[in-house]
């Protein structure tokens, strides 16, 4: 009774025009496809994670692993299909989009209630997103998808009215995806340092212990209000979730094999090719998978400050882009894993839409010329080149000292040419601290991607100088504001890809990063204790969407404890699992582009 009459009131909210309220009548919750009905709750989950984060308010901390977290403690209005990528209800139950685009208006689930047993509220929404948009909160990345937004309006205690500046395709996304935090419980603190030691949440998880500099531990919560709902049943298994931090991968790596970690993704190739040996692996203890599904590709590269000298100039980057030996590094370091990138959208290339941008190729002697262009000359004494009596010379800022073996080779053609490097390296903390100011000359930055892709943080002039933000390489370019403009009213997604590889061209030409490489697969290596469904992973997610669907199967962990203790061979499985050939491809349709001149190989 009481979701009908939340269905009238909302009705009524909406009768002064003719909105499209969502969802449809005929639309019915049903089980996720990806989950398995043999799941069970229980257990725990020790996860490798890397690098502490400065905090756990993802708003602040524009990290990948803080955001896992802070996700699984706080929900937004709507949640996405799993499989069609389609809006479902999340905290908001209804929602509706007026005539002309502009209006999105929420009704919450009277059902939503945050772990203190206070209900969502309209208010929450609100305070949520005025602190998101205050100009004194660190909160540059999430400011740019709501900055076309007015402050939202309140309807009534659990109706809450979004007004757009202007039409946008994601403007729905925007609204509809941004995490709400709990009003009373933050009103007083400062945003920029919440204490989330004991957080008021309304997510399926919350922070139940930390350990300074070692660990985050997360709780199930038994009384999540949206914990028996159909969509959600046989996900969300652990008991337990831990998040142990390294200072790198070899450390990681080394945890993994003790047993101190359960599962861990391999992104360095010499661990997947090398060392993956010996008894717990032959003997499958150790399971080793290979997982192709649709995750959209992100990128990595050298980010080149451009908003000081020497990258201001264009010339100077490509030739760095000449030097980097990308061929070379593949092969002898990386037994040709990778493929190379040539794009910054490459899941953006098919067969029908192929790749034309230029590949800068390892050539000392075209990086010779183009610094001759720009106006260097080497100083007699020194072999340095100068400028206006000005050394070319910039440091090379790096968080992780496994970077230094792929450095050393740059730095030998550096040298040759008469460019000096200097390796500055830095804990993650005081890493990033510099990424917010923009406080660098050059660094490793890796960029993950998602669904729905937006360029405009990262490529838009406007984001070049807002603190904290996307835009790292202070990359400016008025014909990629224009198109990132164009796209905005572009409700395509076929229409906007094909603006989207416009702005790769360009951006592509202007050399913001050396582009580096990347896998069109996800390497996972885990302890055979663990049930899971027989895609792995979800359809679009990497390593981290395991936590959703994985659970604790006591059976196959006694199974393992009785091998180790016998010396027996569990069952071998598959290393590689394709998405589209266990769940089928979507909608029929072909199977999923490959990054161009790269031939997977399992």
């Amino acid at each position: 009774m009481r979701h009908l009459l939340s269905i009238m009131m909302l009705s009524a909210a909406l009768a002064a025009r003719p909105d499209d309220v969502f969802p449809k009548p005929d639309w019915k919750e049903g089980p996720d496809p990806l989950s398995s009905p043999l799941a069970v709750r229980g257990g725990i989950l020790r996860f490798a994670a890397f690098q502490p984060p400065k905090s756990l308010n993802a708003y602040i901390d524009n990290n990948s692993y803080t955001r896992q977290i802070f996700d699984l403690m706080y929900e937004t209005l709507l949640n996405v299909d799993s499989v069609t990528t389609e809006f479902t209800p999340g905290l908001a139950n209804r929602w509706a989009i007026s005539d002309d685009k502009l209006s999105f208006t929420f009704e919450i689930d009277p059902a939503a209630r945050w772990s203190d047993g206070y209900p969502v509220t309209a208010e929450d929404v609100k305070w949520t997103f005025d602190q998101v948009m205050a100009p004194t909160n660190a909160t540059g990345s999430s400011k740019v998808a709501l900055s076309v937004f007015a402050s939202p309006e309140i309807l009534g205690e659990r109706t809450v009215r979004f007004r757009a500046k202007e039409s946008h395709w994601r403007n729905l996304l925007a609204v509809g995806m941004f995490e709400i935090m709990p009003k009373h419980a933050f009103e007083k603190q400062d945003f920029n340092r919440l204490d989330l030691d004991r957080p008021v949440v309304s997510g399926p998880y919350v922070l139940s212990a930390v350990k300074e500099q070692i660990e985050i531990r997360l709780s199930r919560r038994w009384d999540w209000w949206a914990g028996d709902h159909p969509s959600l049943r046989h996900t969300m298994n652990f008991d337990t979730l831990v998040f142990r931090y390294y200072l790198d991968n070899e450390n990681a790596f080394e945890a993994f094999k003790k047993g101190q970690v359960d599962v861990y993704a391999v992104y360095a190739a010499r661990i997947w090719a090398n060392e993956t040996i010996g008894e717990k692996f032959d003997k499958n203890w150790i399971v080793k998978r290979r997982v192709r599904n649709h995750r959209p590709i992100g990128f990595q590269g050298f980010a080149m400050n451009m908003r000081r000298p020497p990258f201001d100039d264009l010339r100077v980057r490509q030739a760095l882009a000449h030097l980097v030996d990308r061929e070379t590094m593949n092969r002898t370091m990386m037994f040709n894993a990778y493929f190379l990138h040539r794009s910054y959208f490459e899941d953006l290339y098919d067969a029908d839409h192929p790749c034309s941008n230029a590949v800068s190729r390892f050539d000392v002697a075209r990086a010779k010329a183009l610094l001759r262009e720009a106006g260097y000359t080497p100083n007699p004494q020194t072999g340095i080149l100068e400028k206006a009596g000005r050394p070319l010379r910039f440091q090379f800022l790096t968080r992780d000292g496994s970077t230094e073996k792929y450095l050393a080779l740059c730095n030998s053609a550096f040298k040759e040419v008469g460019i000096e490097m200097k390796i500055e390296r830095k804990d993650f903390a005081a890493w990033m601290r510099d990424m917010d100011a923009y406080n660098f000359d050059m660094t490793w930055a890796s960029w993950g991607e998602v669904i729905f892709r937006d360029p405009e943080s990262m490529w838009h002039s406007r984001e070049a100088d807002r603190p904290s933000g996307n835009n790292l390489t202070g990359f400016k370019d008025p014909r990629v504001d224009a198109l990132i403009e164009k796209q905005k009213n572009v409700f395509s997604i076929t229409e906007r890809n094909a603006i989207d590889r416009e702005i790769d061209a360009l951006v592509t030409a202007a050399v913001p990063y050396v582009l580096l490489w990347n896998l069109d697969a996800v390497r996972l290596l885990y302890w055979d204790a663990f049930g899971m469904p027989d895609t792995v992973l979800s359809k679009s997610g990497d390593e981290r969407s395991l936590l959703g669907y994985w659970w604790y199967d006591a059976d196959s962990a006694a199974e393992l404890k009785a091998a180790m203790a016998t010396g027996d061979m569990l069952p071998h499985r598959p290393v590689l699992v394709d998405f589209d050939t266990v769940f089928g491809p979507p909608g029929g349709q072909a199977q999923r582009p490959v990054p161009t001149g790269h031939t997977p190989n399992p």
